[in-house]
């Protein structure tokens, strides 16, 4: 028997020209799984994704090659090499047990849709690029605009499409559109005034000596998301000065705290720029009161900005937008489609109350983002991106205001169901109740809870850190072996419970947008973590140690007290 000898692929004008041109074969390995990925989008990924996990080091050895190949190689070579190597090993974010992290399952749709967006190859930093793409954009961001503010109909028509105006940004995600926010925030505080040019052209010391403080400060919860310290860093402010306000037992932040933060800033001559609200944190899904801290960002003359990047999506129910009560007040909010709007990754947005407040970060140039156009660019940080504007326009359009009713609805009732067995099971302690579809909790022995309890009710503060430690290993044992026999997933986070007296305690993180996730998978959940839990032979035992120990020793002290 003779081997098959390997086929060499060669560059040349004719093999480039049909890699533009003329599509693959039917047959091809390329053909076969557009076709896969058509017809069963869920299916295809639970076969081609690896149930077990590939140590990292492992798949780093299929990409160590450095060098630019010299040849080229074929399409379905290089899509049979690309399945093998690449989609084998990644993370399956789509299926129904993987309820750790703000990804979900994707409507079938938004993959012919995503080839045409990518056929079509627009750059929607300018009109020449984009054409019909940016007022399809525009009014993606004025529906957007009227979830949030509810302007009526005359405002939309005066604003949504002006050239000189905008009602938000598209955004590669909610970092970016915090940034955009904080950015118009800085530039407005800090705008050209008399001989004064504006921070924009002569830089932040100049702006403080001018306007006369020595800093500026921006004010957010503990909960605040780690984007905001990037903000900080880029806008000139320092990282220092974004001031971390303590949450309440209930993960929101003390907007009294917050106000007497303020206090102590304004003694020493620092302006307080922005305050930040949020609404969905990312560890534990809950809304700060949004109302009080719009007032004192009036008492304080200050941007108010909502980082709704998680949780802006309930507003698209009717059921549940109360929660969101008070986000109308916001002078901006961030929200990513790409989390509760089932939209593919890279879609976040910025909206704007006032359209005038990006004119604080116009940039032109003669031979793009020429003044009086309409182009995007002009008003946004980043400049050539994508028109992922029509997959959210997709998603609106095919599943409508009663669809995401629904969807957001069954994941936030979902989460009080996956609450309601926590708190029902003996051997698990529910840590957070969810506000939206977030909650954490973590797998502590019902002899250890009630131990846990006693040492609580009797200010005990050192018995409960020693019980903590031993619950944080255990907690991350779970998580870890959990993963890796990849039938579910959940992820882990640290946070301070008001109850155990503000001490850092690692917990299970669940977030449950996925439609697709149903009741006895949350049960199984449960069920594996518990089986999970009897393998360990390190942290379980110690606690079972500790608690016995300390109980023989309350036992001899009565004794003797007796």
């Amino acid at each position: 028997m003779t081997s098959k000898i390997p086929r060499q692929a060669q560059a040349s004008e004719d093999s480039l020209l049909r890699i533009f041109t003329a599509p693959e074969d039917a047959t091809s390995t390329l053909s076969i799984i557009e076709q896969r990925l058509s017809q069963d989008l869920a299916g295809f990924l639970g076969n081609s994704i690896a149930a077990l996990e590939k140590p990292l080091s492992e798949i780093e050895t299929d990409f160590n090659a450095y060098q630019i190949p010299i040849d080229p190689t074929f399409v379905s070579d290089y899509a049979d090499e690309i399945m093998q190597n690449l989609v084998a090993h990644s993370v399956h974010t789509a299926a129904p047990s993987f309820i750790g992290h703000m990804t979900s399952a994707l409507p079938y749709f938004v993959l012919p849709l995503s080839k045409m967006m990518v056929g079509l190859n627009q750059n929607l930093v300018k009109i020449e690029t984009s054409k019909a793409f940016t007022p399809l954009e525009r009014q993606v961001l004025g529906m957007m605009h009227h979830l949030v503010y509810q302007e009526p109909g005359r405002f939309y028509d005066q604003w949504m499409h002006s050239a000189n105006h905008s009602l938000g940004a598209f955004c590669s995600g909610g970092t970016v559109a915090n940034i955009t926010a904080l950015w118009i925030a800085r530039n407005r505080l800090l705008k050209p005034q008399g001989d004064f040019k504006g921070i924009t052209r002569e830089g932040m010391p100049k702006a403080l000596r001018f306007y006369g403080f020595d800093d500026l400060a921006i004010l957010v919860s503990e909960r605040g998301h780690y984007s905001l310290g990037k903000t900080a860093d880029l806008l000139g402010i320092g990282r220092d000065n974004i001031i971390s306000i303590a949450t309440d037992k209930n993960n929101k932040v003390d907007v009294d705290a917050m106000r007497q933060a303020a206090k102590k800033l304004a003694a020493q001559n620092i302006k307080v720029m922005a305050i930040v609200g949020v609404a969905g944190t990312t560890e534990t899904g809950s809304v700060d009161p949004l109302t009080e801290l719009a007032e004192l960002a009036a008492e304080l003359q200050c941007h108010f900005h909502v980082d709704a990047a998680w949780g802006g999506a309930s507003l698209l129910s009717n059921k549940y937008r109360h929660l969101l009560k008070g986000i109308e007040l916001a002078d901006s909010v961030t929200i990513d489609a790409h989390k509760q709007m089932y939209v593919p990754m890279g879609a976040g947005m910025v909206i704007f109350k006032n359209p005038e407040l990006a004119q604080a970060i116009v940039h032109h140039a003669e031979y793009i983002l020429r003044v009086g156009s309409k182009d995007l660019g002009s008003q946004t940080l980043e400049g050539s991106r994508p028109g992922m504007a029509m997959l959210v326009h997709a998603c609106l359009q095919i599943i409508g205001r009663d669809g995401y009713e629904i969807l957001i609805n069954n994941s936030l009732e979902k989460a009080r169901y996956f609450a309601s067995i926590i708190k029902q099971h003996p051997e698990f302690e529910l840590v957070t109740e969810p506000e939206l579809c977030l909650l954490t909790y973590r797998y502590v022995p019902s002899a250890v809870q009630q131990f846990l309890n006693d040492a609580v009710t009797n200010q005990n503060e050192s018995l409960v850190s020693q019980v903590n430690e031993l619950l944080d290993g255990l907690t991350q044992f779970i998580q870890k072996h959990q993963r890796e026999q990849g039938k579910s997933f959940v992820s882990r986070t640290r946070i301070k419970p008001a109850k155990y007296f503000r001490q850092p305690t690692t917990v299970f993180r669940v977030v449950l947008a996925n439609p697709l996730t149903s009741e006895q998978i949350l049960q199984n959940v449960l069920t594996e973590q518990v089986e999970i839990a009897q393998l360990d032979n390190e942290y379980l035992p110690q606690l079972m140690a500790l608690l016995t120990s300390t109980l023989d020793k309350r036992c001899i002290d009565n004794d003797i007290n007796q």
